[in-house]
């Protein structure tokens, strides 16, 4: 009978446990290692990815915007009195001259003063020309007697110039050659009296007919003020181009503060863009700048910037500097550029989604191979809108993604297929 030794059931109990603390430690080891190791890069399609190479060289800064065509020349139309709409011969869209009566308005009250206005006229007409008679007549006496007057004193003056040659031979007294001379003054005296009789009838004559004309004119004036009114019941358009609105109907009062017709000229436009206001701080009039219509882009340049601020944005008016296209037309859409400024020399790259000027972002900068990438810290300076300038992290050559990295914002590599 075969008896089991000691030793060997020793033996084999410490083969199986060395066997079990070698499979265990294997099996931490192997935890260990693996918790250590880095996870898989995730792959990324390079065909959805926009990339763009650093460059160095002239970069020309500007800002975007989009607004609108809108006439140049905008004519809002209002009454100059109080009416009532009776017809409107014209409508929105129709070809207009400045001379196009687009509406008649009545008020029968200004029809009734427009002709007591005409009759007044008339009258003061009519007084101007019986005071008119009426001083030629007394100026005519006047002259008469004047006239009467220097008569009788060359008649006195000649005959007493023989008297004293008659009063030496004793033919004629004394006293008669004193008498004739005695005469003569006073007859010289009254021509003088009638001389500035005649002349003081004339001033106030000219007093008196100044009196009346200006009563005429003032009638006159009043006429023509209300055949002003009269006339601008029919409300003309006042320029050359399109009927874009008529805001009342037939029917409806309107007073001389009341807007009722807008007419523009298509034929000249400008751009309106609306500008971000923090980017609107470097736009300066004279800037040059591009409107883009879709079909066709535009030059133009900066005329106009609003000084205030409406919901973020400020409203900036780019005159065009060549003719219009077809097609162009008020309130068409448009997207407009304004070049800001030019820097020479500097590092430049596409602008990431998500890069602002002055500020520091990571970037996936493409391996050498371009079959990975790796975030870097980038510092960005001055930018454009298309464009930015790199103060530090990449180099001329490097290729970067600049197109939208949110998915993997937790990656530091990621490898391109």
């Amino acid at each position: 009978m075969d008896i089991p030794r000691e030793s060997s059931r020793r033996r084999r109990f410490l083969r199986r446990a060395l066997f079990t603390v070698v499979i265990v430690g294997s099996l931490l080891a192997g935890t260990l290692g693996l918790r250590r190791l880095e996870p898989a890069a995730p792959t990324v399609d390079r065909s959805i990815k926009w990339t763009d190479r650093v460059k160095r060289g002239d970069m020309t800064r500007k800002v975007r915007g989009i607004g609108n065509l809108v006439p140049v020349s905008i004519r809002w139309t209002s009454p100059d009195t109080t009416g009532r709409v009776e017809k409107i011969l014209v409508h929105p869209g129709t070809s207009v001259t400045k001379d196009t009566v687009i509406l008649e308005l009545s008020n029968p009250e200004l029809e009734l003063s427009c002709e007591e206005a005409k009759l007044n006229v008339k009258s003061a007409e009519s007084r101007y020309d019986a005071k008119k008679v009426e001083i030629q007549q007394t100026i005519l006496n006047l002259e008469a007697a004047l006239a009467g007057a220097n008569a009788n004193y060359i008649t006195a003056q000649l005959e007493s110039e023989p008297n004293e040659e008659l009063c030496e031979r004793g033919a004629l007294a004394p006293v008669q050659v004193k008498i004739g001379k005695i005469r003569v003054e006073q007859l010289a005296k009254l021509k003088e009296l009638e001389e500035k009789r005649l002349e003081v009838q004339r001033e106030f004559a000219r007093t008196q007919m100044d009196v009346v004309e200006a009563e005429l004119k003032q009638a006159r004036a009043l006429y023509e003020l209300k055949q002003k009114q009269l006339d601008a019941l029919h409300v003309r358009a006042g320029i050359d181009g399109v009927l874009e609105q008529v805001l009342v109907e037939e029917g409806q009062q309107v007073s001389p503060a009341t807007n009722i017709a807008k007419v523009s000229d298509p034929t000249h436009l400008k751009a309106v863009l609306r500008i971000e206001q923090n980017q609107a701080r470097e736009v300066k009039i004279g800037q040059p700048a591009e409107i883009d219509l879709r079909n066709s882009v535009l030059q133009g340049h900066v005329a106009r910037i609003d000084p205030a601020v409406q919901e973020g944005s400020v409203s900036v008016d780019v005159v065009l500097d060549g003719p219009l296209p077809e097609g162009a037309r008020p309130d068409l859409s448009v997207n407009g550029t304004i070049e800001i400024e030019k820097l020479t020399d500097v590092l430049y790259v596409g602008r990431p989604t998500f890069g602002q000027p002055g500020g520091t972002v990571t970037i996936f900068k493409l391996d050498p191979d371009k079959k990975g990438a790796r975030r870097v810290p980038v510092t960005l300076g001055r930018g454009s809108v298309n464009t930015i300038e790199v103060i530090e992290g990449l180099e001329e050559g490097d290729e970067v993604i600049v197109s939208d990295m949110t998915e993997w914002a937790d990656v530091d590599r990621i490898r391109l297929r």
